[in-house]
């Protein structure tokens, strides 16, 4: 690296959680891969939340979502509180210009109300933006511009519906199947979708990362490669447990962090907006959640977390959950009367949905979940109720309690609020053909929408 403030291209996804071969998920996808093998890789990085606008907030504004408002999906009615302020915002004070090319989840209104001075491409299909950025970046090198920029690439892929015309999906009894999960044909067949559009992502960002090195653009370059949250498969996306929590993160910048170095570190996406700024030579915002883990990716002094949190609160529909998670330890706070396992309708209404739904849906959730994970790393025993873990229940549960009473989590004070917009929208499309049919799986402290109108 051979200047100060490097440029940033961050690429944020939709809906992977770990599942690239650099993290052991039995696909190719070579591209990723480099960004780890010559940059730096986390195993132990999570999301604040397993859902798209919420977990997005965090990594924008270094809040959880409950701190920065921000508690369902934004195209739904949610916003952030009046006033926060993004990472785009941070990167412009800082004289950055900064440029989205693609997706973003955040606000339902226009994305220069988040801080970005440009939208350059819309869209969401991975392979087009990336030769959008790319053309820019070509572009912009050959015009010789000096200010340094912040260019965000947000993809669709891997979103549902998996099964589309275009994408080269695997061999359903070749794939690698998911440990948390059975062996179904339906859950098979849609990993072997979900494959193909990983794969399309993989040639996207290969699509960025020639067009950095061929525009000499990349020794100058901060890759930020990233996702929302777990993908959208039963027991991950909208649940606290790690396959819904535990997010892709590799970074790239040479001459800085470009020996292939794997973190095992606990982290939350509330981290990467102060490491960013701090690594910029920014003040360090205040009020926020996150602290910097700069001094882990340079080898300096860093204190590892000893817990973070992850939460819910809606997806569409009502579903509060509070959790923290330790090394050794997780333990889930449930508000009301839920499903097991709650599955949104784009996971319910494919084959894997379908295949559990009995299992997951058909009885309620218990107030609280303790799972060691030393013993039980894919959280399958709930210990809430035995003696023998009464003292490390009474721990975590008070952590808990803690940590909303400090942040005036308005779940304290029964349920969260919903918005009119929110509770209008929900109203409408629960009464299509489409949703109708799930009705049955939904409790009512969940579809409450229905008899606010």
């Amino acid at each position: 690296m051979t200047c100060d403030r490097p440029n940033i291209v961050m690429i944020v996804c939709h809906d992977l959680g770990q599942h690239l071969g650099c993290y052991g998920a039995g696909l190719q996808t070579p591209h990723i891969d480099a960004i780890a093998r010559g940059g730096a890789l986390f195993t132990n990085y999570h999301c604040t939340a397993a859902q798209c606008s919420p977990s997005r907030g965090s990594i924008m504004t270094g809040k959880y979502p409950h701190n920065n408002g921000l508690v369902g999906l934004a195209h739904i009615g949610w916003e952030y509180n009046p006033g926060e302020t993004t990472l785009q915002m941070y990167l412009s004070q800082a004289g950055y210009t900064t440029h989205l090319f693609g997706v973003q989840h955040e606000t339902g209104g226009d994305a220069t109300d988040l801080g970005y001075q440009y939208v350059e491409a819309r869209g969401s299909a991975a392979l087009p933006l990336a030769g959008d950025l790319a053309q820019w970046l070509q572009a912009r090198a050959a015009g010789g511009e000096q200010a340094p920029f912040f260019a965000c690439l947000g993809t669709g892929e891997p979103h549902r519906p998996y099964r589309r015309e275009g994408y080269r999906a695997d061999d359903p009894e070749q794939v690698q199947l998911l440990p948390w999960l059975p062996d179904r044909p339906g859950i098979r067949g849609d990993i072997a979708q979900l494959n193909g559009l990983v794969y399309a992502l993989d040639e996207a960002v290969g699509t960025v990362t020639r067009a950095l090195e061929q525009t000499g653009l990349s020794e100058d370059t901060l890759l930020i490669f990233t996702t929302d949250h777990g993908i959208a498969m039963p027991r991950a996306k909208c649940t606290c447990y790690d396959p819904g929590t535990k997010t892709a993160l590799a970074m790239r910048l040479p001459g800085r962090w470009d020996r292939g170095a794997v973190h095992d570190e606990l982290l939350t996406n509330c981290d990467l907006l102060p490491t960013i700024t701090e690594l910029i030579a920014e003040p360090p915002p205040t009020g926020i959640d996150g602290r910097s883990f700069l001094g882990l990716l340079d080898g300096a002094d860093y204190t590892p977390r000893d817990s973070i949190f992850t939460e819910m609160t809606y997806h569409g529909v009502y579903n509060p959950m509070r959790c923290i998670r330790t090394n050794s330890h997780k333990y889930i706070r449930n508000f009301g009367q839920l499903p097991l396992v709650y599955m949104p309708t784009d996971i319910m209404e494919w084959p894997a949905g379908s295949e559990m739904l009995e299992e997951y849906c058909s009885s309620s959730r218990p107030e609280e979940e303790l799972y060691d994970l030393r013993d039980d790393p894919l959280e399958m025993t709930n210990i809430a109720g035995e003696p023998s873990h009464a003292d490390t229940l009474a721990d975590l549960r008070g952590k808990v309690d803690g940590w909303m009473n400090d942040t005036g989590d308005l779940l304290l004070e029964g349920r969260w609020p919903s918005n009119p917009e929110h509770a209008r929208r929900l109203g409408k499309m629960f009464r299509t053909d489409r949703f109708k049919k799930w009705m049955d799986y939904y409790t009512h402290d969940q579809i409450w929408f229905l008899d606010a109108d």
